[in-house]
This record gives structure tokens, C-alpha cells and sequence, in this order.
């Protein structure tokens, strides 16, 4: 089992904790526990207040330690002593929210990449500028630190971890039991500039399905505007309105999360994962797939494999 511990600080938004653990509970292979410096009745914004009966005492032995809360004021020493000594001893480190705050106290993320709330990241980065805080982006795994946004950018990150831990299956199964899509990637923007079309008439939602239908297929920028019926300026603009994101860098991550569950659930070679998920080739799979995990498409599958071998099913069947 992987145990995993939530270190909750006052304030605490409520969600965050809820999400998170109602997440990693659905995951079999995790065992939960939720600790603080003072247990009972801990303040909460956004939500009732929650009651932790464990001290800090819990973290002990945790092999990944969730930080959520703080609010960004001077953290109680003896949670920054817990949470050091947790990542001196090795664990996985996380924080949700303005949790990055109390990482930041503790020296965790001295030298490393890390965010927060879009509306804090300036003042993380004031506060603490041995940190290298990178703004507006979902969450950021550098090495065994792991940071995030607030609210949805919660569920991203702990759908990540999930993957990290035991694949696409796994995570996907926790997605659809909070009814989320398909889990973004971290480096997409918390938010979106270019205000959302006001009506479904507009959306690109349909023109996304037609495309993740046609995975394989060299689908170019002039396809995907021909089928939403606009200009490929349109498409773009609209595109990143609606994702985050640019249309051909979606396209990418939706490629290789296919190539990634086909690796997992079928023994088709590399060469034919990279066609199937429209990525062309082997080289090319590789380095998309090292990019996004740190991983080979053989050390990928020899990690992550959780069903007897298939045939792939078609295109058009594969989850996006």
C-alpha cells in the first residue's frame, strides 16, 4: 500500500481536502490518513470547518505528504518540522493551494520549480526567491515536489499523481467517479484571457470529439477549421479560449495520452502505438512520451501495464 498523508493548515479550503481525498479513496493501493498540528476542529474557508483527529505525529512512514491550507501566513514550526523531516526521509512531496506556502517555509522548495494560486504567485515569489515560481500554469512536478493551483487545478494534480502511481486505467476510473474530463496537462494556463463564447453554437467542443475520433489521421490546423466552419485564426483563438491551450499543442497531449493507454493495454510495438496515436514514429513517440513522464515507451509499459495483452480497439472506440 502507499500511504499517504494530508497535512491540513489552517485555513483550509474544505473542497480542496474533499476533492483530494475523494480521489486517492478511489484508487485501490492507496491507504489515507489526514493529520494536523492540533487536533480537532480545524477552520476552513469556503466550506464548514473539518475535524482531524490525528496529530502531526501521523506523517511518520508516509511515502507521498499532501499539504493543503495555510493561507499564506507564518506557519506553526511544528508542521514545518513534520514536513521538512517527511522530505528529508524521502516521501513525496505535494501542496495544493496556498499549501505551497508552507513547503516554501520549510525549505522544500528552495531551488525548485513551483506554483500556486494565479492571484499569489507573485507574492510566493516576494516572499520566498530561492523558489523558482512559475505563474499561471495547473501544477508543477519538479522531481518528487509536486505544486498546484487551487479548486480544479486539485483534481488535475491528484489525477496525476494517480497516473504517476498506477496508470491511465486507474486515473481514469477516479475522473469519471468525480464526473471530469480527460485529466489536462499541468502546463496549461489557470486562466483563461479571451473570454468563452456566450452560447453552445460557437463552442468547438464537437469539432475536439471529431478529432479525437481521428487520433491517427495527420490532422492539420486547415482540418479542424474546416470542420468547426470558421478561419484558422478563428480556430485558434477560439481554441485556446475554450482549453488553455493552442490547437496543435492539444493535439500533441491528446496523442500522447492515447499512446500512453495503448502502451498499457495492448502489445503493440512502439512503431505501431506511435502510428496509432498519430504520432508518426518511434523517435517520435519517445520523445514526446520522455517529455511528459521521464520515461521510455518500453520502461512505460513495463510500469504502467495493467491488463492481459488486447488488440487495440479502433480509433474511434479509444477514450480521449
Amino acid at each position: 500500500m502507499h500511504r499517504v498523508v494530508f497535512v491540513v493548515v489552517a485555513p483550509v479550503f474544505s473542497f480542496d481536502l474533499a476533492i483530494a481525498r475523494m480521489l486517492l479513496d478511489a484508487v485501490d493501493g492507496y491507504e489515507i490518513t489526514t493529520c494536523t498540528a492540533d487536533p480537532g476542529r480545524v477552520e476552513a474557508v469556503g466550506g464548514p470547518d473539518v475535524v482531524v483527529d490525528l496529530d502531526l505525529g501521523a506523517i511518520t512512514g508516509a511515502d507521498t505528504c499532501i499539504v493543503i491550507g495555510g493561507g499564506g501566513r507564518d506557519t506553526d514550526t511544528r508542521v514545518l518540522d513534520a514536513v521538512r523531516g517527511a522530505a528529508e526521509a524521502g516521501a513525496r512531496m505535494a501542496a495544493i493551494c496556498t499549501g505551497a506556502f508552507v513547503l516554501a517555509q520549510a525549505g522544500v522548495l528552495d531551488g525548485r520549480r513551483a506554483t500556486t494560486h494565479w492571484g499569489l504567485t507573485d507574492e510566493l515569489a516576494r516572499r520566498h526567491p530561492a523558489v523558482v515560481v512559475v505563474p499561471d500554469v495547473l501544477y508543477v512536478a519538479d522531481g518528487p515536489v509536486l505544486t498546484s493551483a487551487g479548486a480544479a487545478a486539485c483534481i488535475e494534480l491528484c489525477l496525476h499523481l494517480i497516473r504517476t502511481d498506477f496508470g491511465a486505467a486507474a486515473a481514469a476510473t477516479a475522473g469519471r467517479l468525480a464526473v471530469v474530463a480527460a485529466p489536462r496537462p499541468g502546463d496549461q494556463a489557470q486562466v483563461v484571457d479571451t473570454p468563452l463564447p456566450a452560447t453552445g453554437d460557437t463552442s468547438l467542443a464537437a469539432t475536439r470529439e471529431w478529432a479525437l475520433r481521428r487520433l491517427d489521421e495527420p490532422l492539420t490546423l486547415t482540418d479542424l477549421a474546416a470542420h468547426a466552419r470558421v478561419s484558422v485564426r478563428t480556430l485558434t483563438r477560439r481554441f485556446h479560449a475554450e482549453t488553455g491551450v493552442s490547437p496543435v499543442r492539444w493535439l500533441v497531449h491528446r496523442r500522447v495520452d492515447r499512446a500512453r493507454q495503448l502502451l498499457e493495454t495492448s502489445t503493440l510495438s512502439v512503431d505501431l502505438v506511435a502510428h496509432h496515436s498519430g504520432l508518426g514514429s518511434a523517435d517520435s513517440l519517445r520523445q514526446h512520451l520522455l517529455r511528459r513522464t521521464g520515461l521510455t515507451p518500453t520502461a512505460y509499459r513495463r510500469s504502467f501495464t495493467t491488463t492481459e495483452p488486447s488488440r487495440p480497439a479502433p480509433s474511434s472506440a479509444l477514450p480521449g
